[in-house]
């Protein structure tokens, strides 16, 4: 395996450091644990033997897997960028467009789980804690068996301040508190929920045994198997043991939490990660431990035969490890050196390694930067290739895909993305390792406890639409029946071809800071020029008609169109001649058919109208004459 980059005198400073670090209790040195849920039955023959059951995931807010002392100190002194608290759309989860703009806004945290990412949790600003989606055994804790497109509230957690959550397969899911509490519920057939009973739990329960006196700072989930991390370093598995995953030195199911000791008896764990039916830590001097099913050589050990109990990751000796992150069937390591190390699995590619061969023991994983060389043949070829140093890795247990985010901001991904084998770690456009699961996983679930806490930022389009009509920033108001829209002249001459026009140096109106609008009303110019800066309009139908002659007038075709919609939508008996005069009128051909289709299928009751009776001669010959051609008279 090759060594960490870097002089003898970096690595001895390097192990001088987590050394140092020794005293840092978990509760400190943790900074994340690793998402993930079950992998498809699919996936699952590809890379597992046929009693190897499917895979779980630990959540929390930052890397997955953990973080080992060190970190903090080390962004301090500028050698690492800090996990950057990012503010992530949950919109690109589809199942999240299932609330509302206002739930929306009230999410702080939120976790997208299931072999279908079709269940859902997430903690609001007043830590109440709902959750949605289709419940398979009873996995939303919401008391019943039920599936819901609603959210629902789960009060026994509301107000509990959630701090890190994991889930498994089956699924079942397991999460602790601020406080250290540990709460369980969902699928239980190897007692993974720690109550010593094998029965589904339908809400949320306390886990009691050998956890009460222990302040648990993180938890994480297998395939049916769950551990817990206490502040002090201590480290507990229950559930499902038939690989030795449990850590006991048998394949005995454990039904209540156990503490892990052997090799790790005296040494204070720091981070954890869960695969299907394996389980890793990190202890505060880096050293990597892994147990469990080791089919693929994802515990890292030389060989593929499993453990029963904790072993030593011996060819990372003199490397100091600072997080881990288990995927379906690999696992990834990241050292305080800002390298990358991968081994297990890697059918689809998912160890960054450039083949499809599985490694046994840990290889580093070079991040390739590319440039671009020849933008005029737009070819894009490697000019300097050098690893760029890593801050964060991510790895999800119902996919085969992995991630990582260098120093410099640059997200890469590699595996199986969108069913598509990516063998080298692949440069993207994301700024963040979440957005890799949202759009390449499958299923897309998050690989964390998502935070959506963050600075206050806006975005290009969401600084416009604030400015919009602000007369604090505005060089020009528009007046329209006596009243001001105030606007910038820069924003009107880059989205609107009219006023790019309008706004030249010979043109009088360049000079004036108000202009008199007559030709339209109120509602309808200022839902225009605030269509300039959202990209959106909000109009009754009604005065759509008169936003349709302004973007026919202005040549606006998009704006055009985007008003027949509206139009279309609210079409009813009692307008639907208006309408049509006006699609005629503006020469709307695929509103005019709409309206006029609308008008032959309600034939009786349009007649019946005032507006049928109030149009124009001509047109309603023609109307006659083009409804007697399609047969709406013959009765």
């Amino acid at each position: 395996m090759q060594r960490a980059r870097g002089s003898s005198r970096r690595r001895l400073r390097s192990r001088a450091r987590c050394r140092a670090a020794a005293p840092l209790t978990a509760a400190t040195a943790v900074t994340g644990v690793t998402a993930a849920t079950a992998a498809t039955a699919v996936a699952a023959a590809a890379e597992a033997s046929a009693d190897n059951p499917g895979g779980g995931g630990a959540v929390e807010g930052a890397a997955g897997g953990g973080t080992a002392g060190g970190l903090a100190e080390d962004a301090a002194a500028g050698n690492f960028m800090r996990h950057s608290n990012i503010m992530v759309d949950v919109g690109k989860w589809p199942i999240f467009t299932l609330l509302s703009p206002q739930e929306i806004a009230s999410i702080r945290k939120a976790c997208v789980f299931g072999t279908s990412a079709n269940e859902a949790i997430y903690i609001t600003h007043n830590d109440e804690v709902f959750a949605f989606g289709l419940n398979c055994s009873n996995c939303l804790g919401t008391g019943d068996n039920q599936s819901t497109i609603v959210p629902k509230k789960l009060e026994a957690l509301c107000g509990k301040k959630i701090s890190s959550l994991s889930y498994g397969s089956g699924p079942h899911v397991v999460l602790c508190t601020e406080d250290g509490e540990v709460y369980a519920w969902g699928h239980n057939g190897y007692s993974q929920l720690g109550n010593g009973a094998t029965n589904q739990g339908i809400t949320p329960v306390q886990v009691c045994t050998n956890l009460l006196i222990k302040r648990v700072v993180e938890v994480a989930c297998g395939s049916h198997h769950s551990m817990a991390l206490s502040a002090d370093g201590d480290l507990y598995a229950w559930g499902y043991n038939n690989c030795g995953q449990v850590g006991s030195g048998s394949t005995a199911n454990q039904p209540t939490p156990r503490r892990v000791s052997n090799c790790l008896q005296g040494k204070m764990v720091v981070a954890i990660a869960c695969g299907q039916t394996s389980s890793m830590a990190v202890v505060n001097n880096g050293e990597v431990y892994g147990w469990g099913y080791n089919g693929n050589g994802q515990l890292g050990l030389g060989n593929n035969g499993n453990q029963l109990t904790p072993c030593r990751v011996a060819a990372l000796h003199g490397v100091c490890i600072l997080q881990i992150v288990c995927g379906y069937a690999h696992t990834l390591a990241l050292s305080d050196e800002g390298v990358l190390y991968a081994w297990g699995a890697n059918t689809y590619g998912q160890l960054g390694t450039g083949n499809k061969s599985n490694q046994l023991s840990p290889v580093q994983i070079m991040m390739e930067k590319e440039r671009e060389e020849n933008s005029e043949k737009n070819a894009f070829v490697l000019l300097d290739s050098y690893n760029e140093m890593v801050v964060e890795i991510a790895a999800c247990h119902s996919a085969h895909i992995s991630a990582a985010r260098t120093q410099s901001g640059q997200v890469y991904m590699w595996g199986q993305c969108r069913g598509q084998s990516v063998v080298l770690p692949h440069l993207t456009h994301f700024s963040c390792t979440d957005d890799v699961f949202a759009c390449f996983a499958t299923p897309a679930v998050m690989w964390r406890l998502l935070s959506v806490e963050h600075e206050e930022f806006l975005t290009v389009a969401e600084s416009l639409r604030r400015e919009f009509d602000s007369p604090e920033t505005s060089d020009l108001k528009f007046r329209v029946e006596g009243k001001y829209i105030h606007v910038h002249k820069a924003v009107l001459k880059i989205r609107c071809e009219h006023f790019r026009t309008m706004f030249q140096s010979y043109w009088n109106e360049d000079m004036k800071e108000v202009l008199e609008i007559d030709q339209f009303s109120y509602p309808v110019y200022r839902a225009f020029l605030e269509y300039l800066y959202t990209d959106c309009v909000d109009l009754p139908p009604e005065d759509a008609i008169g936003l349709l002659d302004l973007a026919t007038s202005y040549c606006e075709n998009r704006l055009k169109k985007l008003c027949q919609h509206i139009i279309k939508r609210g079409i009813t008996v009692e307008n639907a001649f208006s309408l049509l005069s006006a699609a005629v009128r503006y020469d709307a051909e695929d509103l005019e058919e709409f309206c006029f289709k609308f008008c032959v299928n309600h034939l009786t009751d349009v007649t019946q109208t005032t507006a049928f009776w109030q149009m124009d001669g001509p047109l309603l010959k023609e109307f006659i004459a083009k409804a007697s051609k399609c047969g709406a008279f013959r009765n």
